[in-house]
């Protein structure tokens, strides 16, 4: 019972089996009714045309032996048991007593013809079904009504019985139910197999889920969820196998991402040690000396900006990084972030103009983190042009969205690399730079709910800050 295909090919059986068993209950219960009702409207149509000649002799006031004549041959026309009943009084309920039967018979004990008073009664004629002692049989009532001549009054001086054993019924409901029984066995073997079938076609395909589910889990990322059908395992396989690729491209960047940051690390490793195996030999004259140690300092400043990008990188990567949206006014974090920057310019030999508008210009975000973006931005114009390239920062807004740009004048961007100016360790300069800083800058604004575009073109590159206002 742990096993899914079992269940499922139960649960289908069970489901079939209650149906035939509802629909088999309530088929042959109206087959009952409906045959037992069509036996009584017959033998009331032939109870009502039989008992007309009785009614006219009783009325003639014809002899006893005449009438039983007439009922005998009433009994031979419907096949069926004829009895006229008297009525009579005692003490206040009606009762009946035999007049005439077409068994001749003078008491009738196998019936009590509890439908003929019901007959008296109304004045209507009457069907009702009574246990004899052989079996169901029904019952057709005819009330004889006549004139009495004393209170000039219509009343039912005698009821007329027509009865017929129902075994007939009874037979034909047999054989309708021994027909349904079988056909009901037969679907049930069939619903059983095609349970099974279906239940195993499903658990077949859930096992190859399970399967390719475990090679995923043990590290092959190759392996493919197979989409066989539209159905909802199918979908379910459809979603398996987007979260495979996923996982995928992620192991792939990941691999990447180590590669690329071990090279990274290895250049400014492999120039420390070699400096100071340089620093070690003694005739080294000071000067030399001291240009050595400048450059042990620059490549130990490149190591702690690469591993800083680095861990800024992978808290974003995470969710880490915690973001405290305020209204900021862009253009004052553009002076504190361009004032930052005076002596990397003038050592540049560069001038940075700012161009913002006289109002402010407010935007919901962090200002920390804008201040990130806006350093990186300007650091990477200043890294990637050349001595005496002017930059230019400005603040703008236009309808719900602020914009924050840093242009220059340099030599721009190959329109090859822009597609992937944003990923991580992808410089247009391989000599300078960890590539880093714009992979930070996007994920950054992409987090405030805003995007870093680029527009390069030689002579002219642009990088844009959009940030809801």
């Amino acid at each position: 019972m742990r096993s899914l295909r079992t269940r499922l090919a139960l649960s289908l059986f069970l489901i079939v089996l209650a149906a035939v068993a509802v629909v088999g209950g309530a088929v042959m219960k109206g087959l009952d009714d409906g045959l037992r009702h069509a036996a009584l409207q017959q033998l009331m149509t032939t109870a009502k045309v039989n008992s007309r000649g009785i009614d006219v002799a009783i009325d003639k006031g014809d002899s006893a032996r005449h009438i039983d004549t007439l009922v005998r041959d009433a009994a031979d026309q419907a096949t069926a048991r004829v009895t006229l009943l008297g009525l009579y009084t005692n003490p206040g309920a009606l009762r009946t007593y035999p007049k005439s039967d077409s068994t001749r018979q003078v008491e009738i004990r196998d019936l009590q013809f509890d439908v003929a008073v019901d007959a008296a009664q109304t004045g209507r004629p009457t069907t009702a079904i009574e246990a004899g002692d052989a079996g169901r049989v029904g019952e057709a009532a005819v009330p004889l009504i006549y004139q009495d001549p004393r209170s000039h009054k219509r009343v039912v001086g005698s009821v007329l019985v027509f009865s017929r054993p129902l075994d007939t019924v009874d037979e034909d409901v047999q054989v309708v139910r021994d027909r349904v029984l079988e056909a009901a066995l037969a679907a049930l073997a069939l619903a059983a197999i095609a349970a099974w079938l279906v239940a195993r076609n499903v658990s077949l395909r859930v096992r190859r889920l399970e399967a390719v589910a475990d090679r995923v889990a043990q590290g092959d990322l190759t392996a493919r969820f197979p989409v066989d059908a539209h159905d909802e395992l199918g979908q379910l396989a459809d979603t398996l196998e987007q979260m495979r690729r996923q996982l995928a491209e992620l192991d792939d960047a990941r691999k990447r991402f180590i590669a690329t940051a071990s090279h990274e690390l290895r250049t400014p490793l492999f120039s420390l040690g070699g400096f100071l195996e340089l620093l070690e030999e003694e005739d080294l004259d000071e000067d030399d000396r001291r240009r050595f140690i400048t450059q042990l300092r620059q490549q130990v400043l490149r190591m702690q900006k690469l591993a800083t990008d680095l861990l800024d990188l992978s808290k974003l990567e995470a969710g880490s990084l915690e973001l405290r949206r305020e209204r900021t006014d862009l253009g004052s974090v553009a002076r504190l972030v361009a004032d930052e920057f005076a002596p990397t310019l003038v050592a540049h030999e560069a001038h940075l103009e700012l161009r913002l508008p006289p109002e402010p210009v407010e935007a919901h975000c962090d200002p920390e983190r804008v201040g990130q973006v806006l350093r990186i931005l300007i650091d990477n114009a200043i890294t990637h042009t050349p001595p005496g390239t002017d930059l230019v920062v400005s603040a703008s807004r236009r309808g719900d969205v602020a914009r924050l740009g840093v242009g220059d004048f340099g030599p721009g961007i190959h329109r090859t690399m822009l597609p992937r100016i944003f990923e991580p360790f992808v410089t247009s300069d391989d000599a300078q730079g960890s590539g880093l800083g714009l992979a930070i800058a996007g994920e950054l604004a992409e987090r405030m709910d805003g995007r870093l575009a680029v527009d390069s073109q030689p002579g002219r590159t642009t990088f844009t800050l959009e940030l809801p206002a």
